[in-house]
C-alpha cells in the first residue's frame, strides 16, 4: 500500500509539473499566436482578423495535440513558428495580389483559407514522405548559405511584417511618407524599445519564465502609461496603440462546393514558389529545432518519427484551414526547465489553445500594437542576427557573400528565384572549394616504393639505380572538372622533373567518383605521356570510373588497368630488369667489338664512355646530305643504308651496312658536309662519336685517338678496295 501510494504521489506531482510546464509554454503560444495572426491577416484582410485568430489557434491546438501524442520527445510542445508563420503570410499576401490585379471586388476569405488548407496539407504530404522514405536528412545536403539566407530572409521579412502590424502601412519606398508623423514614429519607437527590452532581458539570460514575465509586463505598463496620461481604453483603440477587438471567432471550413468553384485556380501556378517555400521551411524548422532540442536537452530523438508525426499534425491543421508549424525549441525547453517531463504538456498547450477561440477576440482589444509588434521585431532580429552575424564566423568569405545575396534576393524577387539563384552560387562555391582539395594524397616511385616480390641482389640493385623510371601517384576524394586539371598540370610538372620516367602508376582505391570532365583531363595526360613514351597504368579503378574513361576513348590498347597496386609494380619492375639485362647484354657486345677493335680493353670501356646510344625505326633518317659532318656511328645492331639522289626526285641505294659496322668516319676526319643520305633499313641500335668527343679524345687520350685513325684507316682501305674490285669487274 505504502509503495502504491508513493506512487500515486509521484505521478500527482509530475502530472503537476506537466501542467505547469504546459501553462508556461502556453503564454509563448498565445503571444505568438496572435502576433501570427495579426501578420497574415494584415492590410486587405484585417476585416477578417477574428478569422485568422480561428485559424492560429486551431493550428496551435492541433499541432500542439497531435505532436504531444506521437512525438519521439515526450515534452515537445509544437505550434506555428515564426519561421513558417512570415512564408504563410508572404504566400496569402501573393494570393490577395493576383486576385486583385484580375477582380478588385472578389471575396477574399474564402480563398485565402483554401490556400492555406492545402499549403498546410501539401506540407503534411511531403514531411510524411520525407520520414517514410527516410529521405529527411536530404534536406541537410541543401548549402550552408541557401538555408542561412532562406531563413535569414524570414527574419527580415518578420521585421517587415511588424511594421505592418503596427503601422498598418508596408515599409517600402512609395509609402515612406506615411511614417512621417509623431504617432507612427512613436508606435514604431515603442515597439523597438519593447524589442531592446525583451533582447536585454531575456535574450542572454533565457530564464523560463523570462519571455511571457516581459510580454505580461510590456501590456501592464502601457496600461499604466495610459491611464496615467488619461487615455482610455476606447480612445487608445482608436488612435491605434491598441488593437480593434474583433467580432467573436467562429471557426470556418471552406471546402463547400461552392467555395471551391470561386476558388482562383489560376493562381496557383504562381503561387508553386510560395508554397515550396512553405514546405522548405517547415521541413527545414523541423529538422533544425528537433537538433537543438536533442543538444539543449540531452536527448535523443527519432528523426523519421519526427517527420511523420508533423506531417500527419500538419494534414490534420490544413483540413481545418489552418497553417503549417512544427516543433518549437523555445516553448519545448521552457516546458522542460519548467518541470515538465510527460506528454501532458503539450496536451495542456493544445487545450489552452483551443480555449482561446473564445477568449482571443477579448484579449486582443486589450493588447498594445507595440508589445506584439515588438515580439515580431525581436523574433526577426534574432533570426537576421543569427544568420547575418553569428554566421560569419562559420562561413568563410564566399559563402558568406552568397548567404547575403540570397537575402537580398529573397526579400527583392521572392523565394524561388532566391533559392535557384543560392542553389547555383551554392555548387559553384562547393566546385571552387573542391577543386582547392589536392587530388593527390601522395606520391612515389619504383626506388624507394617496390612490390612485395623477394628479387636477387642483382635485380634489387638494378631497381635501385633504375627505380626512378616507376612513378605513382595515390588520388583521392571525387574528382571532376576542377581536381582533375590540376591532377593534370602535376603530372605534366612531374613527367618534365624526371624524363626518365617510363611507367606511371594511378591508384584510385582513394578516389570516390569520377566525372565527364575529369576523363578529358586524363585524355590529355594520355597524350602527353604518350609524347615522352611513358605507359599508363590503373590500379584499383572502380567500375564507374573504369566506365567513364573507357567511353571517353581513355582506356585503350597501350593503357593497363590492373586490380592491385603490388601486382601492377612487379609487372613495371619486370620489365625495368627485364630491360636493365638487355642492356647489360648490349653492352657487353659493344665492349667486345670495340676490344677487337682497338686490342685493349681499357680503350673499349673510355670509347664507350664517349659514345651515346640512339634507337631507330625502320625508315627513320639518320642523317641528311649536305648536313655538317659532326659525327660517326657504330652500328651496333640493325642496318642502315647509304641513299644518293637519282632521277625524277628518287633516290638510290648505293651500299648497305649490317651490325658491327662504321659509317661517318671519313666525315669526322674530314670534316666535310655530308655527301649521302643515311637511313635506317631495319630497326637499329647505333652509338654516336661525336666531333667534340672525338677531339676530346685527341687531346686527353692520344693514343686512344690514334688506335682509332688506325682502324678509320684500315676500314677506308677495305672499301677502296672492294670499290677497286668492282671497277675492274665492271671493265671487262
Amino acid at each position: 500500500m505504502a509503495g502504491r501510494s508513493v506512487r500515486f504521489s509521484l505521478g500527482i506531482r509530475t502530472a503537476f509539473n506537466d501542467v505547469l510546464g504546459g501553462s508556461a509554454a502556453s503564454v509563448l503560444t498565445i503571444t505568438f499566436g496572435l502576433s501570427y495572426a495579426l501578420l497574415i491577416f494584415a492590410g486587405p484582410l484585417t476585416p477578417y482578423l477574428s478569422y485568422g485568430l480561428a485559424s492560429t489557434f486551431v493550428s496551435s491546438a492541433v499541432i500542439a495535440g497531435a505532436i504531444a501524442l506521437g512525438s519521439s520527445v515526450p515534452f515537445a510542445v509544437a505550434g506555428p513558428e515564426s519561421s513558417t508563420a512570415a512564408i504563410t503570410g508572404i504566400l496569402v499576401a501573393s494570393l490577395i495580389e493576383r486576385m486583385a490585379a484580375v477582380d478588385p471586388a472578389a471575396p477574399l476569405l474564402g480563398p485565402v483559407l483554401i490556400t492555406l488548407g492545402i499549403s498546410t496539407i501539401a506540407t503534411g504530404i511531403v514531411l510524411c514522405g520525407f520520414g517514410l522514405t527516410r529521405m529527411g536528412r536530404a534536406i541537410r545536403y541543401v548549402p550552408y548559405p541557401v538555408v542561412g539566407g532562406f531563413l535569414g530572409a524570414t527574419g527580415c521579412l518578420l521585421v517587415l511584417g511588424a511594421v505592418r502590424v503596427i503601422t498598418g502601412h508596408r515599409l517600402q519606398f512609395e509609402t515612406l511618407g506615411k511614417f512621417a508623423n509623431v504617432l507612427t514614429l512613436s508606435e514604431l519607437a515603442a515597439a523597438c524599445a519593447m524589442a531592446l527590452v525583451l533582447y536585454l532581458a531575456w535574450h542572454r539570460s533565457r530564464i523560463s519564465f523570462g519571455l511571457p514575465a516581459i510580454v505580461v509586463g510590456g501590456i501592464v505598463a502601457a496600461h499604466a502609461a495610459f491611464w496615467i496620461t488619461g487615455v482610455s481604453l476606447a480612445e487608445a483603440q482608436a488612435s491605434g496603440w491598441t488593437f480593434q477587438p474583433p467580432a467573436q471567432i467562429s471557426l470556418t471550413l471552406p471546402w463547400s462546393a461552392q467555395e471551391l468553384a470561386r476558388y482562383p485556380w489560376y493562381t496557383l501556378p504562381d503561387l508553386a514558389g510560395n508554397l515550396i517555400a512553405v514546405i522548405f521551411v517547415t521541413a527545414t524548422s523541423t529538422l533544425f529545432n528537433t537538433t537543438g532540442i536533442e543538444v539543449a536537452a540531452q536527448r535523443e530523438a527519432d528523426l523519421e518519427r519526427e517527420l511523420n508525426v508533423t506531417g500527419l499534425a500538419n494534414i490534420l491543421t490544413g483540413a481545418l484551414a489552418g497553417y503549417a508549424g512544427c516543433i518549437s525549441v523555445s516553448r519545448s525547453l521552457l516546458n522542460f526547465n519548467s518541470g515538465g517531463t510527460g506528454r501532458l504538456s503539450g496536451l495542456t498547450v493544445a487545450a489552452i489553445s483551443a480555449l482561446m477561440l473564445a477568449v482571443a477576440p477579448m484579449l486582443l482589444g486589450y493588447m498594445p500594437k507595440f508589445v506584439l509588434g515588438g515580439l515580431l521585431i525581436y523574433l526577426g532580429a534574432d533570426q537576421l542576427h543569427k544568420w547575418i552575424i553569428e554566421s560569419r564566423r562559420r562561413l568563410s568569405k564566399t559563402e558568406y557573400v552568397s548567404l547575403l545575396a540570397i537575402i537580398v534576393i529573397i526579400v527583392r524577387w521572392g523565394f524561388v528565384p532566391g533559392v535557384l539563384i543560392g542553389v547555383v552560387i551554392g555548387c559553384a562555391t562547393f566546385a571552387l572549394s573542391a577543386a582547392r582539395i589536392d587530388s593527390i594524397k601522395f606520391g612515389f616511385d619504383g626506388s624507394e616504393y617496390r612490390s612485395s616480390l623477394d628479387r636477387s641482389r642483382d635485380d634489387q640493385a638494378v631497381l635501385a639505380a633504375h627505380g626512378g623510371k616507376i612513378q605513382g601517384l595515390n588520388l583521392q576524394s571525387y574528382l571532376f572538372f576542377g581536381s582533375a586539371n590540376r591532377l593534370y598540370q602535376y603530372v605534366k610538372t612531374l613527367l618534365a622533373r624526371h624524363p626518365e620516367c617510363r611507367y606511371l602508376v594511378f591508384d584510385f582505391k582513394l578516389v570516390t567518383g569520377i566525372d565527364s570532365s575529369a576523363a578529358y583531363s586524363f585524355a590529355q595526360i594520355k597524350r602527353s605521356s604518350h609524347d615522352l613514351g611513358v605507359k599508363l597504368v590503373l590500379v584499383h579503378l572502380p567500375d564507374a570510373a573504369e566506365k567513364a574513361l573507357r567511353s571517353s576513348g581513355f582506356i585503350s590498347d597501350d593503357v593497363s588497368v590492373v586490380a592491385e597496386l603490388d601486382h601492377a609494380l612487379e609487372q613495371c619492375e619486370n620489365e625495368i630488369i627485364s630491360e636493365h639485362q638487355g642492356l647489360a647484354r648490349e653492352e657487353a657486345s659493344l665492349r667486345d667489338w670495340f676490344i677487337q677493335i682497338l686490342g685493349d680493353q681499357h680503350d673499349a670501356a673510355a670509347l664507350m664512355h664517349r659514345c651515346q646510344r640512339i634507337e631507330v625505326e625502320a625508315g627513320e633518317t639518320i642523317v641528311r646530305a649536305g648536313d655538317a659532318a659532326d659525327s660517326m656511328h657504330f652500328i651496333l645492331d640493325g642496318r642502315v643504308g647509304i641513299m644518293v639522289p637519282a632521277d625524277e626526285g628518287r633516290t638510290t641505294r648505293v651500299r648497305s651496312l649490317g651490325r658491327y659496322t662504321t659509317i661517318g668516319e671519313m666525315g669526322l676526319v674530314a670534316q666535310a658536309p655530308r655527301s649521302a643520305t643515311i637511313q635506317a633499313e631495319d630497326p637499329s641500335i647505333l652509338y654516336v662519336l661525336s666531333t667534340h668527343q672525338f677531339e676530346a679524345i685527341k687531346t686527353d687520350d692520344p693514343a686512344l685517338s690514334q688506335k682509332l685513325l688506325t682502324y678509320f684507316v684500315s676500314v677506308m682501305a677495305e672499301r677502296l678496295s672492294f670499290a677497286n674490285r668492282t671497277i675492274a669487274v665492271l671493265r671487262r
